[in-house]
């Protein structure tokens, strides 16, 4: 198991790439499943989400190559995938446990094939929870759906006897935290094979969306009103191969600009999809951190120099659906407010338990206080190196940031980082190029290297 060490104090400063995006490659990937011709996605990131998803459609009968990036500062690398055997229909629990996205195999393979299993992931139970909104959407298209044995088992049922196809229909997704992702992605990519129109109520309006429908329209589908709470698909029949270029990723870019923020630095991001990160960089401005980009440019793909003082002004910030606040930057917010000069309250309404990472950072010196939903976070004039454990994969982004900006003797010691690789590539020789001081250390080779004990 591998472990960060790092020696705050140093001011970030240099260029990076954003890599594309992790969110969208996943059901992006999935959609081969829709499809038996040739099927190509560029810009796609080494993370362990996505090696767990190529493993996962080769025991679904796709043909899978990747082509990795030879410069680390690339977006990414190539995926060339083709479906080759259809009867493969079965997503087991031992890859689908690793990842939640694996659900998004779900209505591709229930619209092409017309049946499919798979696993729940990571065992969770039939509640008022997203994949039960999966398999509302799905059931509204005329799928018979039962749990068997932790496994979904869906059916289309048969028309006069022979292979029959899902019907349109219109589909409400909203659950108790707003409208889902991948629900919108599993149901959306499902109706482009059905029969007639489907409309998808309070869809979600996420970056990963728009790039998914953009790409299934490449492939023959007719999708409109992505991007909006109501999604519009007439089906069609058979849909065709494509190359797409997965867009960039809009938590990595956050993400940086947090380390920006945190060590009073210099950064200028490659490859910044600014205009999916409008309400962070907003909450950014409040803080006193100044961002520069073309305004002519892609805003999708954007050049954008972030540059922050020590001096950070406290804020308010509540988690929302896109084009809100996202939750997956709410961690990595909360580690630069402990630097600022003042109160900051941070309300999440997303994920309302998604706060291990207070207590990890009150040992490094924080002071932090939760109720609820609800952290209000006071700002401390420097943060103190300690050893501290990641609970899931932006918490550990957020410990990292912390750690960067930890001054006093000893490093800052960041155990279980594995987390991390699930949506970051390589950070530690990222940040390194930045002017970090940080090592991943590998906790069996150390234990291999060690003198023997007489």
């Amino acid at each position: 198991m591998d472990r960060f060490e790092i020696k705050g104090g140093n001011r970030l400063a240099g260029r990076l790439t954003i890599k594309g995006s992790k969110n969208a490659a996943l059901p992006l990937m999935c959609a081969v499943l829709l499809t038996d011709k040739p099927f190509v996605l560029r810009d796609v990131p080494e993370l362990a989400d996505l090696s767990n998803m190529e493993r996962l459609l080769r025991e679904l009968g796709v043909s899978v190559t990747r082509e990795i990036a030879e410069d680390i500062d690339s977006p990414g690398g190539v995926l060339r995938m083709q479906t080759v055997d259809e009867t493969l229909s079965h997503a087991r629990y031992d890859i689908v446990r690793t990842m939640r996205a694996s659900i998004s195999t779900l209505g591709p393979m229930l619209a092409r094939r017309g049946h499919a299993r798979v696993s729940l992931p990571g065992g969770c139970a039939i509640g008022e929870r997203p994949v039960d909104i999966h398999l509302r959407g799905l059931t509204a298209l005329g799928a018979d759906i039962i749990v068997d044995q932790g496994d979904i088992i869906a059916k289309v049922p048969l028309a006069h006897g022979k292979p029959g196809r899902l019907k349109g229909a219109r589909v409400f997704l909203g659950g108790p935290f707003g409208s889902t992702v991948l629900g919108t992605a599993n149901v959306m990519s499902a109706a482009t094979l059905a029969e007639g129109t489907t409309i998808i109520e309070c869809a979600a309006c996420e970056p990963e969306i728009v790039d998914l429908a953009n790409m299934l329209n490449a492939m023959g589908a007719r999708i409109t009103g992505h991007g909006s709470p109501r999604i519009t698909i007439e089906g069609v029949r058979e849909l065709k191969g494509v190359d797409h270029r997965v867009i960039a990723d809009r938590i990595e870019a956050g993400t940086y600009m947090c380390a920006a923020a945190i060590t009073a630095g210099d950064i200028t991001l490659d490859n910044c999809p600014v205009d999916a990160l409008m309400a962070h960089m907003d909450r950014l401005h409040h803080m006193g951190v100044t961002m520069q980009w073309d305004a002519k440019a892609d805003p999708m793909r954007a050049t954008c120099r972030i540059k922050a003082s020590r001096l950070l002004k406290p804020i308010e910030v509540t988690t929302q659906p896109h084009p809100g606040f996202p939750t997956d930057l709410q961690a990595q917010l909360m580690a630069v407010l402990c630097l600022a000069e003042g109160n900051s309250v941070i309300t999440e309404r997303i994920f309302t338990e998604r706060f291990l990472h207070v207590a990890e950072l009150g040992r490094m010196g924080a002071q932090l206080y939760r109720q609820g939903s609800t952290v209000i976070v006071s700002g401390v004039r420097k943060l103190t190196p300690a050893p501290v454990m990641a609970s899931d994969l932006r918490a550990s982004a957020c410990l990292i940031l912390a750690g960067l900006a930890a001054e006093g003797n000893g490093p800052t010691v960041i155990n279980r980082v594995y987390h991390l690789d699930r949506g970051y590539e390589k950070m530690e020789l990222r940040l390194q190029s930045l002017g970090a001081d940080v090592v991943r250390i590998n906790e069996r080779e150390e234990a291999t290297l060690a003198p023997g004990v007489a």
